[in-house]
């Protein structure tokens, strides 16, 4: 990984993906951050989160217009990794034993149905709910119990940002192995029911989901992005002095 906007990226989905399955297969830990705007601007503001990002075993980059700058900045043809996609490709190689934790049960059952339909070894998996509260009250060693006895290579985290990033930080010491992803919306956009949706195709080709998401859930979104570009400014201005160097 290198570092862009004070933040360890991987770029190349092949190393992203090799590392994932080099850590399984050595029956190792880890976990793995989705960058997107809003995790981009805390991280550049609070500095105990921004290690935890660093720390990660891999960070993807979730925001098509952060590598949309950062390939004009750097001229090079970087793409993004939505936690998206990364959450279907590794459903997809139906090699893998999958935990499914956090969100709601209406989404959780949706989302096993749905995923059903891609590899029915899924419904014999495990899809847990947590109850709502402060991130530093979970009961870790408990969670990791759970996990620890049924023994999956992959544990998915929705909780949304930053709380799930912090959350799995917090898990990863108590779990024996596996690796942790923070996919955010993922469960939603898979689950198919409530009003949490992927925007569509055309929107994401013009880089343009983050409108969609932002009249999607208004009061929720549209702080997040007014802090973002807010802080883009200095961000561009530094990793352009950086590159400069």
């Amino acid at each position: 990984m290198k570092c862009y906007f004070n933040i360890l990226l991987e770029f190349d989905k092949t190393i992203v993906n090799e590392t994932i399955e080099n850590t399984v297969r050595n029956s190792q830990k880890g976990y793995v951050c989705a960058i997107e705007s809003n995790n981009l601007t805390i991280a550049n503001k609070n500095e105990e989160f921004r290690k935890i990002i660093n720390n990660a075993l891999v960070n993807i980059c979730d925001g098509s217009n952060i590598t949309w700058f950062l390939s004009k900045i750097h001229k090079q043809p970087y793409k993004s990794y939505v936690g998206n996609d990364i959450f279907l490709h590794f459903i997809a190689q139906k090699k893998y034993r999958h935990y499914f934790l956090g969100n709601t049960p209406d989404i959780l059952h949706n989302l096993r149905e749905n995923l059903f339909k891609i590899d029915p070894q899924i419904s014999q998996m495990q899809f847990i709910g947590l109850p709502f509260r402060g991130v530093e009250k979970f009961d870790y060693p408990s969670i990791a119990d759970s996990i620890n006895k049924d023994k999956p290579d992959l544990i998915w985290v929705s909780l949304g940002a930053p709380k799930q990033e912090i959350f799995m930080s917090m898990l990863c010491p108590y779990i024996q192995k596996g690796v942790l992803f923070g996919v955010g919306a993922a469960f939603n956009f898979n689950a198919k029911v409530g009003p949490v949706k992927r925007a569509p195709k055309w929107m994401r080709n013009l880089r343009m989901e983050w409108v969609y998401r932002a009249f999607e859930e208004p009061q929720k979104n549209i702080p997040r992005y007014w802090g973002f570009l807010k802080l883009l400014p200095k961000l561009l201005i530094n990793e352009i002095h950086n590159r400069e160097k």
